[in-house]
């Protein structure tokens, strides 16, 4: 059996895996192993399918030491006037980039891909290789990074929870681009972003509105895309947070916030007539939202139990069906709601959110705090594990949990300069746009409500449980 030695072993290549080694290599000496199932990095982007992109800009995805893309804003196409989305291909290469020309380069980080990791025995951590079958010991002198704990899953990767005829036509969303032959019509199953963009992608390429059936359980609450763009439009992400931190201030309780937000345009939602139950971070355009409109025939009747040859049993009832129609898996959960952790521990560290639904960021910030604090019950201090949201009302806990954390950073030197640095960052740079038009008014509203707001999260939370 082969044996290594190492100060850190990452369990997970995925975008979170390596943007804590790049960040805590950065600012350390440290040695680092990773360990991945797959054959390069990059995480259930391998898995995702073809014209899937980031829901946020590129230029505060990946990793510190890379940019993703050339940091520009569209000017033609669906999302002009926004900065860049990259596909999943374009995120493949980027990783493998980063880890063949800085990770590896460094002499600080091993990577191990089609490789299993097996747990702990005797004091060491073993893996195994998918290919050969040979056992590695690894001794740790530091800890564990945990990288998987809210790993993503995908439709192509995951077993759906109800049955399906084998004569009936039905695939992952991966498939749809493989389709050799014209439906009757596409039934898509899934409430989540991954249904919206399947759906997206079907109305772009010509199938009309009155040919798609939507099984959508439940609606959700969507940050606008508008609002979260960075660099030359960063103040329209301060922007959107100050409106929220007054929303909250003014609110009666959190169905009333989300309304409010609804009214300053920090939320979406796809049918005014019905009310979001489900807030997940999906982040969508305003033209995604008034072409995902245009389907009529919206499903709400449950889950789905079961896909025969001609019906499909619901939770609440059945549809018809036939051989001709396709039928579209985007039920996988996505983003793992999984119950908090400390992220530090004495041997461990797992990876989680900190500041909302910026999992790269929050994996660098993750890394930076390890490489430069001693202390495990300070290190959770700067770092509060946030869960993924999944209801509505987990929108109030998500954004509370992001504004502590954000209020124990100010106090910080070297962590103020860090962000000011940090790509990943969405505000990074703000101090260069502080007499952008309307940041006088943006930064007005931000010192009024900031405290207040961050005072009536947690007096809101505190009530509702």
């Amino acid at each position: 059996m082969a044996e290594l030695e190492t100060d850190y072993l990452v369990i997970g290549g995925g975008a979170t895996g390596m943007a804590f080694t790049d960040a805590l290599i950065a600012d350390s000496d440290m040695d680092v192993v990773i360990l991945d199932r797959r054959h390069r990095p990059g995480g259930h982007w391998n898995d995702a399918y073809p014209f899937v992109r980031l829901h946020q800009p590129s230029a505060y995805y990946g990793v510190n030491s890379r940019p993703l893309g050339t940091d520009t804003i569209d000017e033609t196409g669906p999302n002009s006037g926004q900065y860049e989305r990259a596909t999943a291909a374009e995120i493949l290469d980027y990783f493998q980039r980063v880890l063949d020309d800085h990770l590896l380069p460094s002499n600080q980080v091993r990577f191990f891909g089609m490789s299993d990791y097996r747990g702990a025995e005797s004091g060491a951590h073993w893996f195994v290789s998918r290919l050969t079958g040979e056992s590695t010991t690894v001794r740790v002198r530091r800890k564990v990074v945990d990288a998987t704990y809210l790993q993503t899953a995908v439709p192509s990767t995951h077993t759906p929870s109800f049955g399906v005829d084998p004569d009936a036509q039905f695939m992952a969303v991966n498939g749809l681009v493989d389709l050799t032959e014209w439906a009757s019509g596409f039934t898509v199953m899934g409430a989540g972003k991954t249904a919206m963009d399947a759906c997206v992608w079907l109305l772009d390429n010509g199938v009309d509105p009155d040919a798609i059936r939507w099984v959508r359980p439940r609606d959700a609450w969507m940050m606008d895309r508008r609002n979260v763009q960075p660099l030359d439009l960063v103040g329209s992400f301060l922007e959107a947070v100050s409106l929220s931190l007054q929303a909250t201030v003014q609110a009666d309780d959190v169905f009333d916030l989300l309304r409010r937000l609804e009214a300053c345009g920090q939320l979406l939602r796809l049918d005014r007539s019905v009310e979001p139950t489900m807030y997940r971070c999906a982040i969508l355009s305003q033209r995604e939202v008034e072409l995902l409109g245009t389907i009529e025939h919206v499903v709400r009747q449950g889950r789905v139990k079961g896909i025969g040859r001609d019906r499909i049993d619901l939770e609440q009832g059945s549809l018809p069906t036939s051989s001709r129609h396709v039928h579209v898996d985007c039920t996988a959960d996505g983003l793992r709601v999984a119950e908090a952790r400390p992220i530090f521990t004495a041997d461990r560290i797992t990876l989680q959110q900190v500041r909302f639904c910026q999992p790269t960021f929050n994996a660098a910030l993750i890394g930076f705090i390890e490489a430069t604090r001693d202390d495990d019950r300070d290190k959770n201090r700067l770092c509060p594990a946030n869960p993924y949201p999944d209801a509505a009302a987990d929108w109030l806990q998500t954004n509370a949990i992001s504004w502590t954390a954000q209020d124990a950073w100010s106090g910080e030197a070297d962590l103020g300069t860090w962000l000011e640095a940090s790509r990943l960052n969405a505000v990074h740079g703000l101090g260069a746009h502080l007499s952008d038009p309307g940041m006088e008014q943006t930064m007005a509203r931000y010192s009024e409500f900031a405290g207040a707001g961050l005072a009536r999260a947690q007096e809101m939370l505190a009530r509702s449980t």
